[in-house]
């Protein structure tokens, strides 16, 4: 017997080939990137990862990565220490304490951030950010806790610490959007329950609000560290680019470099087969890296809300 062709069969079959094109494209991509690193992984094998040196000249090639990874890993790292504690604040103002008119004007604005190509991001870092963060951040931090090794060195605006700066000002729409809906979400009598027991706002928004919303509030997390991570341009125009082993992190105001930047900076114009697989292969790497970060991210929550239980679950 024929099963009778219906439109929810219909919508039911292209909902799961749409779903299954995400698979898909993911497969695609690391086919790609792993065919195109071949050459670079079979010369260098595992020295690709852990090396250091960048030398494109024929003759006397070396690629290394370690410095790009720790460049990507630190960048990101400032970008989230920055932009979730402010995306967050946004978030919980504007659903528990703004004005109706305040409210709309300012989801409108941080909406349109979000639109702002990256490269304006960058030129903006490039010409008016580096100096605010030169003189207002890195020049105080470095009179006062040179002696820590992170702020030593001479601050000179192109760096990591203004490449995360930057980070975090591009992942704040991403964040704070996607919390300020997931807090809208909460249930109105979760709030009035909370306030029935004598609590106050701060104690319901800490207790009650964002704990009911923490699953939500950590995928949008995830998001701004998917985009911090893959940033290119930006990050390109105030990172300094340098190569090698001077790119390796060893104060934040030192200049260097992340595998997008990388990346960008060299593909197009690089001459030989093998220097050409090599950014392929950095390529492959920071695919893997946003792989292992989501994944490590998902089984974390994932136990946090099994040992925790509560409304979320």
């Amino acid at each position: 017997m024929t099963k009778k062709l219906t439109g929810d069969n219909i919508f039911k079959v292209l909902a799961a080939v749409i779903a299954a094109s995400a698979a898909v494209i993911l497969l695609l991509n690391a086919y790609i990137l792993i065919t195109g690193s071949t050459t670079v992984l079979s010369v260098f094998k595992l020295d690709f990862v852990t090396g250091m040196n960048w030398n494109p000249v024929v003759g006397r090639e070396s690629f290394g990565v370690l410095p790009y990874i720790l460049g990507t890993l630190i960048t990101s790292s400032i970008a989230l220490l920055i932009g979730v504690p402010l995306s967050l604040g946004i978030a919980i103002f504007l659903v528990e304490m703004a004005p109706k008119a305040v409210k709309v004007a300012i989801s409108y604005l941080v909406e349109l951030l979000a639109a702002v190509p990256s490269v304006i991001f960058g030129l903006w870092g490039l010409f008016v950010l580096r100096f605010w963060v030169l003189e207002y951040i890195e020049k105080p931090l470095n009179t006062y806790l040179g002696w820590i090794p992170i702020f030593s060195g001479t601050p000179f605006g192109l760096d990591f610490l203004t490449a995360g700066i930057i980070l975090a000002i591009m992942i704040i729409p991403t964040v704070a959007s996607v919390s300020k809906e997931v807090i809208s979400a909460v249930p109105d009598s979760i709030r009035e329950g909370a306030y029935g027991i004598g609590a106050t706002k701060w104690e319901v928004i800490r207790h009650w609000v964002l704990s009911y919303g923490r699953s939500g509030i950590f995928g949008a997390v995830i998001l701004g560290l998917g985009r911090a991570v893959g940033e290119t341009m930006a990050v390109t125009m105030v990172i300094g680019n340098a190569t090698g082993p001077t790119a390796m992190p060893r104060t934040l105001f030192q200049p260097g470099q992340t595998l997008p930047s990388l990346i960008a900076n060299g593909f197009l114009e690089a001459p030989t087969p093998l220097e050409k697989s090599a950014y392929v292969g950095a390529g492959l790497v920071l695919l893997a890296i946003s792989l292992i970060i989501n994944i490590v991210a998902h089984v974390m929550v994932t136990r946090v809300l099994k040992v925790k239980g509560g409304a979320v679950e």
